[in-house]
């Protein structure tokens, strides 16, 4: 299974970013996926998911309103769009994929992509 996280880079706070996670070696439309991000000497925290059909979302109070989650089962991949960002929003983004619902717990996300930086610059 390989999960390929791209997108990341440098932006002014206010900006937009989209990140997108490319995915291999399963069947994507059998995982909810989700998006965590871990700032340096923080734990990794969840940021949004998606259901498997793509009907459902969910997002962390710190990003609601301002993050989209979505995905595209033919192509198997999951996007991030963030838009309003802050520089507190600065992390390295994570994709994960877990057959489990309504999980925001890292320990039930059985596979994890390598991380795509994303810094906000005040």
């Amino acid at each position: 299974v390989q999960l390929q996280a791209s997108g990341g880079g440098l932006v002014q706070a206010g900006g937009s970013l989209r990140l997108s996670c490319a995915a291999s070696g399963l069947t994507f439309s059998n995982y909810v996926m989700g998006w965590f991000r871990q700032a340096p000497g923080k734990e990794r925290e969840f940021v949004a998911r998606i259901t498997m059909s793509g009907s459902l979302t969910y997002y962390s109070d710190s990003v609601k309103g301002r993050f989209t989650i979505s995905r595209d089962n033919a192509k198997n991949t999951v996007t991030l769009q963030m838009n309003s960002l802050k520089p507190g929003d600065t992390a390295v983004y994570y994709c994960a994929a877990t057959r489990r619902f309504g999980s925001t717990n890292t320990k039930e996300y059985a596979y994890w992509g390598q991380g795509t930086q994303v810094t906000v610059s005040s």
